[in-house]
């Protein structure tokens, strides 16, 4: 089954009983196609009895440890179908995931992608700033997770600036033009967590407060640092609009395995599962369903991953299920809350690789 098949359905707009129906489905069938077409994943799927005529539920699906992209090659197109490879961030020494997209792929990611960021911004594209340099992005057929993440969210910027130069350092005068001239409308700012945190201190060090408070900040990743600094979010978002107004701003729960199926942050603080895409925490001991409000290991679903076999990933982090179709904001489906990583896990999380320290 094809995700081109999924008719044009809202992100958040599916109940329990209906989603689980269209996760199943297409979750089902991916197994079966990653199965006939990539051998690693069949001699897994074997050795644990898959069975590739039998449809399955969501919740009995194999899933993979994100550790093993950075291990082995899995990949289920022809090489010659590749248009793209993307890799997880990771400190020094450390395995990196190496992620294959055909076209096919790679649009369903937009597609999704869009789909997601717009029911909570909206569809106008608006004057972006890029709380990056724009070196990340040199390499378009190579792109880290934070390449990745800024080349999706740049489809909603109608024109768009880099905030730092190549040290990290904030572009003050570019900045302060670039506001002036975009004062009457809204301004979208995007970044790495870790990074925004770096733009704020720039901004503190150089004694400035540029007026953003008409500004939407997206940011996700790098909490891994600000938690070393004692960070929290509410703390992070207080700095921000202090030093330069900013009052709208959306956390998102993301990993470049999985690129375009981002878990939204609603104005209650929730982060959001789309119809695209779902979780599941797991108890440690041995892998059960864990209840709602207990905390596990956070698995993660997605109907997107269709060139290598990234549809049920078992990740690092551990989550607690805030609950499921009752958010106050009255978006459907699962919510959750993401407590941090898991005790001796791989640090590789988006852009916890940048070597400057905040001073």
């Amino acid at each position: 089954m094809s995700i081109a098949e999924l008719p044009d359905i809202q992100p958040y707009s599916l109940k329990k009983a209906e989603k689980e129906k269209l996760l199943s489905s297409y979750l089902t069938s991916l197994s079966q196609h990653h199965y006939a077409c990539c051998e690693p994943y069949r001699k897994m799927m074997d050795g644990i009895g898959f069975d590739p005529k039998k449809d399955y539920h969501s919740i009995d699906l194999m899933f993979l440890p994100v550790q093993l992209f950075g291990m082995i090659e899995l990949c289920s197109v022809p090489k010659e179908e590749i248009i793209r490879t993307l890799t997880s961030s990771g400190t020094s020494g450390q395995a990196r995931s190496l992620i294959y997209l055909d076209k096919e792929t790679a649009a369903n990611q937009t597609k999704v992608l869009t789909k997601i960021v717009s029911s909570f911004i909206g569809t106008k594209r608006t004057p972006m700033t890029i709380l990056d340099s724009e070196s990340v992005i040199k390499n378009r057929n190579h792109l880290s997770a934070n390449a990745a993440a800024i080349t999706g969210f740049s489809l909603f910027g109608s024109t768009r600036m880099f905030a730092l130069n190549e040290q990290m350092e904030v572009n003050t005068e570019l900045l302060n033009s670039f506001i002036e001239k975009h004062q009457s409308e809204r301004i979208l700012l995007v970044g790495f967590t870790f990074k925004v945190y770096r733009f704020y201190k720039e901004l503190i060090k150089a004694g400035i407060k540029p007026d953003l408070s008409n500004a939407v900040l997206i940011h996700g990743g790098g909490w891994k640092k600000l938690e070393n600094e004692s960070v929290s979010s509410k703390e992070f978002n207080n700095k921000l609009k202090d030093v330069c107004g900013i009052r709208r701003v959306h956390n998102y729960y993301g990993m470049v395995e999985q690129t375009g199926s981002i878990y939204m942050e609603c104005e209650y603080g929730h982060l959001h599962t789309s119809v695209f895409s779902d979780v599941i925490i797991r108890r440690a001991n041995d892998f059960s369903p864990a209840d709602a409000g207990e905390e596990g290991i956070i698995q993660v679903l997605s109907i997107l991953p269709k060139s290598y076999p990234g549809h049920s990933l078992l990740t690092e982090d551990r989550g607690i299920l805030l609950g499921e179709d009752d958010c106050p904001c009255g978006r459907f489906g699962k919510y959750l809350k993401v407590t941090g990583r898991l005790e001796q896990a791989e640090i590789r999380g988006c852009s916890d690789t940048y070597d400057g320290k905040i001073n």
